[in-house]
């Protein structure tokens, strides 16, 4: 695959880009709705990538992986791989009717209100329609960032407010392999090569 297209300089001018990934909800979308399996280890993101992508806004990149870990178990080879790559987990419990991970976003995303910097959310769940609405406005980038054809859309609701939407394969380019995907494809975007 060819290298990532970065994004536009960082208009805002603000001090930090946090990224937020709803690690769940990315992996539930991949497997349940594009691949029709469980992920293997190749077919999921490569998360560097995206804080790379990221990174081209212009701000230092504050990155923040939510986790579920009710049943009291890290997955300690993906924990460290992500301090690796200079993401922060950030492992939730709570009990099984507890959706943790959306609950610490929102949270999270409602503190980052109270701050400048730019957002971006890797997620396709309506649970933080509330809270992107908020963040918008002209002081700061927001985006969400996955599956175009899956986000929720409330959440592209949001796009006349300003919220950008970002393919994850296809403008981040987060993936090694070209995913099974059934999209709307501009005219001027079609590749035939892939297909053939």
């Amino acid at each position: 695959m060819s290298e990532p297209v970065p994004p536009p300089a960082n208009l805002s001018g603000a001090p930090v880009t946090y990224l937020l990934v709803d690690g769940e909800n990315v992996d539930a979308t991949l497997g349940l709705s594009v691949l029709g399996h469980r992920p293997s280890p190749e077919q999921r993101p490569r998360w560097e990538r995206v804080r790379g992508y990221v990174a081209e806004w212009g701000a230092p990149v504050k990155a923040l992986f939510f986790l579920n870990a009710s049943r009291g178990e890290l997955p300690a080879s993906f924990v460290q791989a992500l301090m690796a790559m200079e993401f922060r987990p950030i492992p939730l419990s709570g009990d099984s009717q507890e959706k943790v991970v959306d609950v610490g976003i929102q949270r999270t995303l409602d503190a980052i209100a109270e701050r400048p910097g730019n957002v971006v959310l890797l997620s396709h769940d309506a649970d933080f329609v509330p809270q992107l609405k908020a963040l918008l406005g002209p002081e700061r980038r927001v985006a969400v960032v996955g599956f175009p054809e899956f986000v929720s859309t409330r959440i592209k609701a949001l796009t006349q407010d300003g919220l950008q939407i970002i393919d994850v394969e296809t403008e981040v380019r987060a993936f090694n392999t070209l995913l099974p995907r059934v999209r709307i494809i501009p005219l001027e975007e079609f590749d035939p090569l892939p297909f053939l």
